[in-house]
């Protein structure tokens, strides 16, 4: 722990030389096996309770510390939640362990930490350096807002938690699949355009059904983790997505995450369509700057940060038409009116409740050239004309 604090401080050269005073001539020595144990444990649960999740967990790791250290705090978290029984674990934590095969593979019968070393074929200095690498990610974790339950609080029963429906997932997605594959940029705005579509419909249906029954969808709230460069630039557009999907999101830039509150199947919107518009916004800025018309400035950062930000000014506004053609052109607009006001009074409540101190922060843009190559390359596509929505 003492290593651990210290290299969590900055010092880089302070992990591995404690491990060469922990580690044994031969092997790990009991004592130091369990005292990894203990510490793990302890930091893992206090990281869980101030609002971490296992991927938050992988992610944050992942910017910090190599392969062999993500791989021991994934084990940690297997082994943290192995005593719980499912029922009373919240299924986003079950969902996020099986996404990272989190399991308890090693034997009782011997300390976890010579199995895992002995796993990766590690000596014991290059498996203790690992530990208290990993440890020290774990001690810089700030406190976030609890978005799930902790395991072994979750009541199934209490919640209702309307997800998307598998067909309907099936097709958004093979539209997305087909806009990221495909090389013309006004065919990907298109099939990007029908997946909001097929995915409004679709929640508007919902929303009225649920208006008339006695138990309604309760907002949540996810966590969408970003990749370098252009953060502040990528927020805005996962932003956007969130607007049209009657959610809100704040965008914490010290780590790189996006937080987005909604009713579940909304979220599962804006995961989807956010990181299609992820891949497609690259693949444009990128193409665009590679224009043999455009000179050194298309290939700068302060023309991609631009490009990305009016690309997602423009889309947002894109998707809010779209949004807006839906209703108004669905069977019963005028009693779906009130229903998504109180909706979003429900969704407002829920996010003032998670996030009571919130500040608004501008983007600052520094090239003409790449903000109308932005909007040029996400103003190409035509919306497909829309059928009413049916009951």
């Amino acid at each position: 722990m003492a290593a651990a604090g210290e290299t969590a401080q900055g010092d880089s050269t302070v992990a591995n030389r404690f491990a060469a005073q922990l580690a044994g001539v031969d092997a790990i020595v009991s004592a130091v096996e369990l005292g990894a144990h203990s510490a793990g444990r302890h930091l893992i649960a206090r990281a869980f309770q101030n609002g971490w999740l296992p991927a938050d967990v992988v992610r944050a790791a992942h910017r910090r510390v190599d392969t062999f250290a993500v791989s021991f705090l994934t084990d940690v978290m297997a082994a943290y939640l192995a005593p719980f029984a499912p029922a009373t674990v919240d299924e986003t934590w079950l969902a996020q362990l099986r996404e990272l095969a989190a399991d308890t593979w090693w034997s009782d019968s011997a300390p976890h930490l010579g199995q895992w070393a002995a796993k990766h074929m590690l000596t014991s200095t290059e498996a203790l350096t690992a530990v208290i690498e990993a440890l020290a990610v774990l001690i810089v974790l700030p406190k976030l807002e609890l978005i799930t339950p902790l395991p072994g609080t979750a009541r199934p029963q209490a919640e209702v938690r309307h997800h998307v429906d598998e067909k309907v997932l099936g097709r958004v997605r093979g539209l997305l699949a087909k806009a990221e594959s495909t090389s013309y940029p006004d065919e990907a705005e298109a099939l990007s355009a029908k997946a909001q579509e097929l995915m409004t419909k679709y929640a508007l249906d919902r929303v009225l059904v649920d208006a008339d029954s006695s138990v309604a969808d309760l907002p949540g709230a996810r966590r969408i983790w970003l990749e370098t460069p252009y953060l502040d630039a990528k927020a805005l557009l996962i932003d956007v997505v969130t607007q049209a999907n009657r959610g809100r999101a704040i965008f914490a830039s010290e780590w790189g995450f996006v937080t987005v509150v909604g009713d579940e199947a909304d979220l599962d919107a804006v995961e989807l369509l956010s990181t299609s518009l992820l891949v497609q916004a690259t693949r444009a800025m990128i193409a665009s700057g590679n224009r043999e018309t455009r000179g050194d400035e298309a290939r700068s950062r302060a023309f991609r940060k631009a490009f990305l930000v009016s690309y997602a000014t423009r889309i947002g506004e894109r998707l809010a038409a779209a949004t807006a053609t839906t209703i108004a052109e669905s069977a019963e607009p005028q009693r779906l009116l009130p229903v998504l006001a109180s909706h979003q009074i429900a969704v407002d409540a829920a996010f003032d409740t998670l996030f009571p101190r919130t500040r608004s922060r501008g983007v600052t843009i520094r090239s003409a050239e790449g903000w109308d190559a932005g909007r040029t390359a996400a103003d190409r596509a035509r919306l497909e004309a829309r059928r009413p929505l049916g009951k």
